[in-house]
């Protein structure tokens, strides 16, 4: 779910883990069963635990240890520049910038 232990601990800490709908610590034990709720990065994703895993191992090993029943995330939104300016036009003239705060709303 997360990339390192210390963000998992991190995540578990501030409230945002929750294993059979109850607040888990960093120390929480798992079995094989319990459903495993995290909001990460601002998206909710929910795991059932399938297989234990006595040791560390990676993240390839680890995704065959749990099923994820978390909604798919919500799409990207396209970035789309609202002013370009063309490459070696220089500095912008004193209209420029003013057509640039009136779309950034500064004037």
């Amino acid at each position: 779910m997360t990339k390192t232990r210390s963000d998992a601990a991190a995540a578990c800490r501030g409230g945002h883990v929750k294993v059979n709908d109850k607040s888990a610590k960093p120390s929480t034990a798992v079995k094989i069963g319990d459903r495993v709720e995290a909001k990460i990065h601002d998206r909710d994703r929910i795991l059932e635990v399938v297989k234990l895993i006595v040791k560390r191992v990676g993240a390839t090993v680890a995704v065959d240890c749990y099923v994820d029943h978390s909604p798919p995330p919500p799409p990207k939104e396209e970035y789309v520049p609202v002013f370009q300016r063309d490459r070696g036009a220089g500095r912008p003239t004193k209209r420029d910038r003013r057509q640039l705060d009136r779309l950034r709303g500064r004037g």
